[in-house]
């Protein structure tokens, strides 16, 4: 008796992922991952409003647009700008995290009317880290300056307050320890570096403030009482920066978390496990393995994306590898040493 053979189905591309997606949610889907790959990192910047623009004209105005997110941060200013145009555009507006929505990404969460997190959904504390032209010089590289983690210079202070019981006049003592200059290398903070930290900390409490004002009315009582408890908990409370929120954590705190059943959480996972094989972010850039038998090869690769089923942009490295011939002892045959260049960098448009 002859045996049934199973046919195999091919994986369903990226694009038919977002249509089977918008066909779940009854939406207009746009992806924006950036990538966390070692050494070809991107992040969440100004650079791509325009490309949003693009993307929702084609789309036009419909009652509910989601976006797609997957990134481990960026400019902390940006996120305001992309949901207020993504909100121009809808009547309502959400974001689907599949995985890690870090930072910024957490910000552009705070804005939307729903949040679609799967079992591994991850939102963050959106404490800022800033680089300042007065912050401490970087001992390895002297062209760089050290950032400085706003919640590093709170936990300082309060350290001193709660566990060193320092009262009234000597608190003043603890924080002239930060700003004194010492010697000529001085590793304490430039008065205008530690200013620079206090208006981040500011700034990032009122932009959580406005962004979930967008979606809740902040003049009710209880309203104002959730936004405080949301933008206490994120910018100050939890006070390590990668502590992972997940969906039933930022549930209890007040967010319009949605879980997805299981057929919708299935598609954004597959959705986000195609574009992590595709920017290949779980492998190891290996440049000999690149390159093979070749003694030289120029590649592109996609570093960041923003797609629909209307258009497609893509974040691509220029990358040139070549191979160097470095004898080392006389009648030895040469090493080769690679030569890794990033000729440029720049979005473009694929469809």
């Amino acid at each position: 008796m002859a045996k049934k053979t199973t046919k195999q189905t091919k994986p369903a591309s990226r694009l038919e992922l977002i249509k089977q997606i918008g066909k779940e949610r009854n939406s207009a889907v746009i992806c924006y991952v950036t990538g966390d790959r070692e050494n070809f990192n991107t992040k969440i910047g100004e650079d791509v409003i325009p490309i949003f623009f693009r993307h929702l004209e084609l789309i036009s105005n419909r009652n509910n647009i989601d976006l797609f997110l997957y990134t481990r941060g960026g400019d902390m200013v940006v996120p305001i700008r992309i949901v207020k145009l993504l909100k121009s555009y809808c009547k309502k507006f959400s974001v689907l995290v599949p995985y890690r929505s870090h930072s910024a990404g957490t910000l552009i969460a705070l804005g939307a009317d729903e949040i679609v997190m799967t079992k591994l959904g991850e939102l963050t504390p959106v404490d800022p880290t800033t680089e300042h032209p007065f912050n401490p010089q970087d001992p390895v590289d002297k062209r760089k300056v050290i950032p400085i983690s706003v919640e590093d210079i709170t936990s300082y202070l309060l350290l001193a307050k709660d566990k060193g019981m320092v009262k009234g006049n000597k608190m003043a003592e603890i924080f002239d320890n930060l700003t004194k200059h010492l010697y000529p290398d001085s590793k304490h903070l430039h008065p205008l570096a530690l200013g620079n930290v206090y208006r981040a900390q500011r700034m990032i409490r009122i932009l959580s403030q406005r962004l979930l004002s967008l979606h809740m009315d902040i003049e009710k009582e209880s309203s104002k009482k959730t936004i405080d408890k949301i933008v206490n908990e994120i910018t100050s409370d939890i006070c390590i920066h990668n502590y992972p929120i997940y969906r039933d954590e930022a549930k209890a705190l007040g967010l319009p978390i949605i879980m997805p059943e299981a057929k919708l959480g299935k598609l954004l996972w597959d959705l986000y496990e195609k574009y992590a094989e595709d920017m290949e972010l779980r492998k190891q850039f290996n440049p000999l393995e690149i390159l093979g038998q070749e003694n030289g090869k120029n590649i592109k690769y996609g570093a960041a994306y923003i797609e629909s089923v209307e258009a497609q942009d893509t974040f691509y490295y220029d990358i040139r590898i070549n191979k160097i011939m470095t004898p080392q002892v006389p009648a030895q045959l040469p090493l080769p040493a690679i030569n890794v260049n990033v000729a440029g960098f720049s979005w473009e448009k694929v469809r």
